[in-house]
């Protein structure tokens, strides 16, 4: 039976680890345009530094389930920091973008192991009167970290080089896995069972055939093998899959926790969610920099108000989850969310930057109000054994969503910038229109969801 103190501890490790290697998932959004330049690659080939990163996260949480309830839980968090560690330094020399790609990998296998066993860690050791309250404190460090991310490092950019921003994170992370390796315990139970190497194999084919294609749309004709070769490999690699651990005694990743209709409405709510969010983080900073000509500075405080917004709610968010449910939480955020991303379209280059600065704080709001709900509700029928695969199957999912998010926003405004007949800026801002107009979309479709889909008890 762990202590209140012994708790406490644990849950400051993990927040404090999830704040410094989620910041790096958002991070070099605001340095990109520099990266880009430095190491003299395309824009297309630069955003797969942060869809390429979301890529590897979603193949690795899955594999997250196996590893939690097989290995025990410090052994295994500290090689997760472990990790993440190598590919930061990788990344600190790397000299080319080849290299840069392999260090965001490990970052992100790292990452994505991390995140899905912090959320079971939690759920696992707080009672369920609790778990709203606590889960939107550990929101701060999956929610608040990725926005504040950028705003940190464009002062860090402008100040000493994109490099910088790992140099930094390295630091923390250091820190981090010195003291865990003196406070962390073994919570979760662990049984030992073969490793399926097949069914993970599969599930990366999936992932990753669905990703790529997705990724390479607006680069690629849609009838190529790179986008509907790829789209098809990943379609039916994730139809096999799930045919597959429906027939295993012991699956890889239980696919039959689909069957409790409050999580499978919390992936596709998280995974509506996360393309709109992880689209419109790519994009402002191209819109901000490339398009307006500010600094990294500049882009990265104009989502400051934003940031600091969502440290308030996502706490607030828990308690209010816990006191009235989710379906409430659930209209309001995702109607701040249709309406921050609507507006955009009245947004002109001669606007100025006030404007993207107040619809970035109802996005931040709205984000806020949703990310951890939806995983303390998604989670809230299963029974303790599922959690685990739960969990990996919500966080994979919505992080493979954020990579499909990035990948087709993108390439929406560049496909309707070249379309729009238009010239110059003009040209650019046509195509940011039309890119968040299909966010507003996204959002509207989420708001339908938590109307008609949610049901308190």
């Amino acid at each position: 039976m762990l202590t209140n103190k012994k708790r406490t501890l644990i849950f400051l490790c993990l927040v404090i680890s999830c704040i410094a290697t989620s910041m790096l998932a958002t991070a070099l959004t605001t340095a990109l345009p520099l990266i880009i330049k430095d190491l003299a690659i395309t824009t297309s080939i630069g955003q797969w530094l942060t869809s390429g990163y979301s890529l590897a996260m979603g193949i690795a949480m899955p594999l997250s389930a196996f590893l939690i309830t097989r290995f025990p839980t410090k052994k295994l968090y500290l090689s997760a920091l472990g990790i993440f560690l190598i590919g930061t330094v990788i990344a600190i020399f790397a000299p080319n973008f080849p290299i840069l790609m392999v260090a965001r990998v490990f970052q992100a296998i790292g990452n994505g192991i991390l995140t899905s066993m912090a959320q079971v860690i939690l759920l696992s050791i707080y009672p369920k009167e609790k778990l709203g309250t606590v889960m939107g404190w550990y929101g701060l460090s999956v929610t608040a970290a990725p926005v504040i991310a950028p705003t940190l490092a464009g002062v860090v950019v402008d100040a000493y080089g994109w490099r910088a921003i790992f140099v930094g994170i390295l630091a923390i992370v250091a820190l981090s896995f010195i003291v865990s390796s003196f406070v962390f315990a073994d919570v979760l139970e662990t049984t030992k069972k073969q490793f399926d190497v097949l069914s993970f194999a599969i599930s990366a084919l999936a992932f990753g055939g669905i990703t790529l294609g997705l990724g390479n749309l607006g680069v690629s004709p849609f009838m190529s093998f790179t986008v509907l070769g790829c789209l098809a490999i990943g379609v039916i690699a994730g139809i096999f899959f799930v045919y597959r651990q429906l027939r295993l005694t012991e699956p890889f990743l239980d696919v039959r926790v689909f069957s409790e209709r409050t999580f499978t409405l919390s992936v596709i709510g998280s995974m509506l969610m996360y393309m709109v969010m992880m689209g419109s983080s790519v994009i402002m900073p191209i819109y901000i920099q490339s398009y307006l000509g500010y600094s990294a500075l500049v882009s990265g405080l104009v989502v400051l108000p934003g940031s600091l917004a969502m440290a308030l709610v996502s706490p607030l968010a828990g308690r209010m989850y816990d006191q009235l449910g989710m379906k409430k939480l659930f209209i309001v955020g995702s109607l701040l969310l249709a309406l921050s991303s609507g507006l955009m379209f009245f947004v002109q280059a001669q606007t100025g930057l006030w404007a993207p600065v107040i619809l970035n704080l109802f996005r931040s709001v709205a984000i806020g109000c949703l990310m951890m709900p939806f995983v303390t509700w998604g989670t809230s029928g299963l029974t303790p054994k599922q959690t685990a695969h739960g969990t990996a199957l919500l966080t994979s999912l919505r992080t493979i969503a954020g990579a499909i998010g990035s990948a087709v926003f993108v390439s929406v405004m560049s496909v309707a910038s070249q379309a729009s007949q238009l010239t110059g800026v003009n040209a650019n801002m046509f195509g940011l229109h039309i890119a968040f107009i299909s966010m507003a979309v996204i959002a509207i479709i989420l708001v339908l969801l938590g109307v008609k889909g949610v049901t308190e008890k």
